[in-house]
């Protein structure tokens, strides 16, 4: 099985399109389960064989991820792929039902809050891995560990640029505790390069109509840039820790190839700082060692 956070649209369908032509069980994990059953309609014409079902999750709302994944354990027990893709980009100032500003809330904290609770699934399935979206905006990104929730001062490029490097700091950091833990399960993270999502349109709220008309003429198509994504869930020879994204020209196109992350996100301290606070924040903590489990399954 595959849980594809967001997979509803954009790079996250593509990519659940790839994964169910590949013979995986997707199941997108979307907001709205209206789009979502359009989205899973749309899967099944083209791999009218693929197993597909939809479920809500709200990553802005704690009780919804929690809700979520006791759901998805009461039908499953194993999990093979989790894939962290659903983001908002540059939305006005906002806050989540808990209190967090909007993109470190959805984007960050409610996927660590997510993978914590299927960690054990995870752990129990030979092979599995977790695939997190990373962006090249991550380059450009600190961790204000004093202005997290924007009560400081807002700026939508700041904060979406901090929870890009937040996601790519727990991608890290995770795959380095599953290593010490001794869990085989591996975590990776990805980027799309530049590509023309609907990103761009958040909630009720549209992006420029300029910036759209730019999106769609000069940037890297939905399909391309799922590619990283599929990769970096399906490649063989990956271990843990990689960073996958396209490999042309400033990393904004082309097929998916091994990525340098900024120095920024493989700095361990600010990794454990993060991590310490995301639990403290989401009141959420990863148990590896109950998760370890020398019983693995062969998967759903």
């Amino acid at each position: 099985m595959a849980i594809v956070t967001g997979g509803n649209s954009g790079i996250g369908w593509e990519a659940a399109n790839m994964l169910a032509g590949r013979g995986f069980s997707i199941l997108l994990a979307v907001r709205d389960v209206v789009k979502g059953e359009t989205a899973k309609r749309e899967i099944l014409d083209f791999h009218p064989e693929a197993t597909v079902a939809v479920l809500k999750l709200d990553l802005a709302d704690l009780e919804s991820v929690r809700h979520f994944a006791d759901n998805y354990k009461k039908h499953f027990h194993s999990l093979d792929l989790l894939i962290n893709n659903a983001g908002i980009m540059m939305p006005p100032y906002g806050k989540t039902k808990d209190g967090f500003e909007l993109q470190f809330g959805s984007n960050y904290l409610g996927h660590f809050a997510l993978t914590a609770h299927l960690l054990p699934l995870l752990a129990n399935t030979a092979h599995s891995r977790i695939i997190t979206l990373g962006s090249l905006a991550h380059n450009r990104g600190a961790i204000d560990f004093d202005n997290l929730d924007g009560s400081k001062g807002y700026r939508p490029k700041k904060f979406y640029n901090q929870s890009k490097l937040a996601n790519m700091l727990f991608a890290m950091e995770l795959d380095r505790r599953l290593k010490r833990h001794g869990i085989q399960t591996i975590s990776v993270a990805c980027h799309p390069g530049v590509s023309a999502t609907n990103i761009f349109k958040i909630g009720k709220y549209d992006a420029p109509v300029l910036l759209r008309d730019f999106a769609n003429r000069f940037l890297q198509p939905p399909d391309m840039g799922a590619l990283a994504t599929v990769h970096a869930a399906t490649e063989p020879g990956l271990t843990g820790g990689e960073y996958i994204g396209p490999a042309g020209k400033g990393r904004r196109k082309g097929y998916p190839a091994l990525d340098t992350p900024h120095p920024s996100a493989v700095d361990e301290a600010i990794a454990e700082k993060l991590w310490s606070v995301s639990e403290q924040l989401t009141g959420v903590r990863f148990d590896f060692e109950a998760a370890r489990n020398p019983g693995v399954s062969t998967g759903e």
